[in-house]
């Protein structure tokens, strides 16, 4: 069997690792380098990745894509509104995507990404001297199946098996060898690299790694801490004497760009870094010594951001700090004093010094009430070191590691009534599946409108869709048809969903290729309105789930009142004329208008049960008038 590499696709830097004679190591290039930058760049020589297109940037800015995994699986009208500005060209693609100006040729992401993903395969192959097919690819916890989809598209572009996707911090847990840890064991892996943030609480039992809860955002990493640092250094040029941001030239973004970068890069090991861009234009050189403090005041609003999802993870989880046994830092950006620093404090990290302004850092060293920082591992090496030994365990190298991740949010189906039907709920181990089964509710229904959802809000329209299909069957009155719809997670994360007639056998698959195309600050309010709705969601799921029942229990009184209304005392019937018109005078609206409004829920449940409870008569008399009618048919027909 053929090795399995295991491949980390960053925003800012990739990188390619292998288990090799039982020892995870990371593949350097012919240069020796083992990260690889995440550009892409098109010259007259064909397409160049790496450093080499990162160097080429400030030459050529229009035909250098980077940080495109921003792009990834996502719709062009979203990307307009939260994306990082670069400075090529991104434009909207035939079905609402993005497409990559190159000057040349219009790429989508994924195929800007599969050419980065075949410069690591080369880079695999010359080191172990063989062809490498097979791959496990990591992502952020938090993309969605969009994005887990364009990833596996962009692995076959680029000629790769795609054996498994793995979340980025739980490959990273392996990576810091947690698997090592005693039993009950509980780590967060706090995972922040160039532009998405993750924060996971894995609990390890019996050599299994579960996810308890995982939190993030697809949108938040160190690109926002340099854009910070480049809209700084804007600034001070103007106030200098020198262009606008406006009258700067692509090239001069371009190098101010890469000088912010650098300035980060310098400040997490001295105290200040003097940013030197001569020629920025023909008349004006730009010379500026930036503090560590200064970066520190661009960066803490960012880095605070990260702290909400920390506190959500925790919470899914059940969990206090001082129940974590460590907390591990992975991504290039926790090389930041600062950060080390404010997630010590956030979690009640074993306690550290400063020494010329960098961090000591007792790795197994812990605070009598908290976790220890682990801060062992290369932090851009630790999610390529996690994928080669996801991949060594598949192929039977390592063995007694298992790896269990969780849905960070429910999914169902809308079901009568406008309300959400949670088939699989938030925080599921996967792989999963689950499903129920479901009715008409109206007479001769020949088909079936499957809604799917995802979300955490009561009512369907308050939830993302995820799209719709048709399942058709045989007419039938309202409540006899069976119609059964599995979902399920694969290991990789993808949703399939499927929907069968009970009766026939005939059925209908459909794997959803487009999930919630929203960003992750949406995430973040979706999350949030359901913990602050969670009263008036509850309330309006009992009302239509009352008012259904209500309305049904009306017209079936009606409809045995018609047939039956002659037989019964006056006084008998009055009385449930009038019970049935304080059920109608309660539910109130119909049509378009019912589907926002919330009665009183308690008044309609104690109506409702009256009204049940004095037909009790009737009921018995429609039943013998069923049954003489039934004899009566049976002895004609002997």
């Amino acid at each position: 069997m053929s090795k399995i590499v295991g491949i980390d696709l960053g925003t800012t830097n990739s990188s390619v690792a292998v288990v090799d004679s039982g020892f995870p190591i990371v593949l350097a290039d012919n240069a020796g380098c083992r990260i690889t930058p995440s550009v892409m760049n098109f010259s007259g020589q064909g397409v160049v990745v790496g450093e080499a297109a990162k160097r080429g940037r400030n030459a050529a800015p229009k035909s250098t894509i980077y940080s495109v995994k921003q792009y990834m699986g996502r719709r062009y009208q979203e990307c307009t509104k939260d994306s990082r500005s670069v400075e090529y060209t991104v434009s909207a693609g035939k079905n609402g995507g993005v497409l990559i100006e190159t000057g040349t040729a219009a790429l989508s992401p994924e195929q800007v990404s599969a050419e980065i993903l075949k410069h690591l395969k080369k880079i695999a192959e010359a080191a172990l001297e063989e062809e490498v097919t097979r791959a496990v690819i990591t992502v952020p916890a938090y993309f969605n199946d969009a994005q887990r989809q364009a990833t596996i598209k962009a692995g076959k572009l680029a000629g790769l098996i795609i054996e498994r996707i793995i979340n980025e911090p739980t490959a990273a847990a392996l990576a810091y060898g947690l698997d090592k840890l005693g039993d009950q064991s509980k780590v967060a892996v706090y995972d922040v690299g160039g532009g998405t943030f993750d924060l996971s609480i894995l609990e390890l039992t019996e050599g299994t790694f579960q996810v308890l809860a995982t939190n993030g955002n697809t949108r938040l990493g160190g690109d926002d801490i340099d854009q910070r640092l480049v809209d700084h250094f804007a600034i001070k040029i103007a106030e200098a004497g020198g262009p606008t941001r406006e009258q700067l030239t692509p090239e001069a973004a371009a190098r101010i760009r890469e000088a912010a970068e650098m300035t980060k890069i310098q400040l997490s090991q001295a105290e200040s870094y003097e940013v030197l861009l001569p020629f920025l234009t023909s008349e004006f050189n730009f010379q500026h010594t930036v503090a560590r403090e200064d970066l520190e005041t661009l960066a803490r609003p960012i880095i605070e951001k990260t702290r909400v999802h920390c506190r959500r993870a925790m919470e899914d989880a059940k969990l206090s700090p001082s129940e974590l046994d460590q907390v591990i830092l992975v991504g290039g950006q926790t090389r930041m004093p600062l950060l080390r620093r404010l997630v010590s404090e956030w979690f009640g990290c074993a306690e550290f010094e400063e020494t010329r302004g960098n961090l000591r850092i007792g790795e197994n060293h812990h605070h009598p009430d908290g976790p220890a920082l682990n801060i062992s591992q290369h932090p851009d090496e630790a999610v390529a070191l996690g994928a080669a030994i996801q991949g060594a365990i598949l192929t039977g190298e390592f063995k007694d590691v298992l790896l269990l991740d969780v849905t960070p949010l429910s999914l169902g189906i809308e079901t009568f009534g406008g309300l959400m039907n949670v088939i699989i709920p938030r925080n599921s181990t996967i792989p999963v599946k689950g499903g129920e089964t479901f009715t008409t509710a109206v007479d001769r229904q020949r088909e079936m409108l499957v809604h799917l959802l995802q979300g955490e809000r009561e009512k369907a329209k308050d939830n993302w869709s995820l799209g719709k299909f048709i399942i058709e069957f045989e007419e039938a009155p309202r409540g006899v048809p069976r119609i059964g719809v599995q979902f399920e997670i694969d290991i990789n994360g993808v949703l399939h969903v499927l929907a069968r007639d009970i009766k026939t056998g005939k059925e209908k698959v459909q794997q959803v290729r487009s999930a919630v195309d929203v960003d992750d600050a949406d995430v973040q309010q979706m999350v949030e309105e359901s913990v602050e709705h969670a009263f008036d969601d509850l309330a309006a799921r009992r009302w239509i789930e009352g008012s259904l029942k209500a309305r049904e229990i009306a017209k079936a009184t009606i409809q045995g009142l018609k047939v039956c209304g002659e037989e019964l005392d006056d006084n008998y019937r009055r009385a449930i004329e009038e019970s049935v018109s304080a059920v109608q005078q309660t539910l109130k609206p119909e049509g378009e208008s019912a589907g926002e409004y919330v009665g009183d829920w308690k008044k309609l449940q104690d109506q409702v049960k009256a009204l049940d409870e004095l037909t009790h008569d009737l009921a018995e008399i429609q039943m013998q008038k069923l049954m003489d009618e039934l004899l009566g048919q049976k002895g004609l027909a002997s």
